[in-house]
């Protein structure tokens, strides 16, 4: 499993992209997705989630729907126009901050 303050560092990354990739998620579906695509090497809790899910709502980058699964309610969470802007971007971020630390930590490979 993989160290919680590189996740913490990518989290809102990650969910972007799988929200870009799909049309809407709920938490639980995000938390599974994650650990499939990473073999089982991340596993995001809910108290991580979620606050991160809240803090795109409330800067527009991701709204909500509601729709009641037998007697429960389940939120769903899928981009805005500006999220969808913001996942590219974030998603371009990422992979050049992994371009430079691969030089950084490799600067002279073999």
């Amino acid at each position: 499993m993989l160290s919680n303050d590189l996740i913490k560092g990518t989290l809102r990354t990650i969910v972007l992209k799988l929200l870009s990739e799909n049309s809407r998620m709920y938490g639980y579906e995000i938390t599974q997705k994650v650990e499939e695509l990473s073999k089982g090497k991340i596993k995001i809790s809910f108290g991580a989630l979620y606050p991160v899910l809240h803090k795109l709502e409330a800067e527009g980058h991701v709204q909500t729907e509601s729709e009641l699964i037998g007697k429960r309610k389940r939120i769903y969470y899928k981009l805005t126009q500006s999220g969808i802007k913001t996942s590219k971007t974030k998603l371009e971020e990422f992979l050049e901050y992994v371009e430079v630390m691969t030089y950084v930590l490799n600067p002279y490979p073999a």
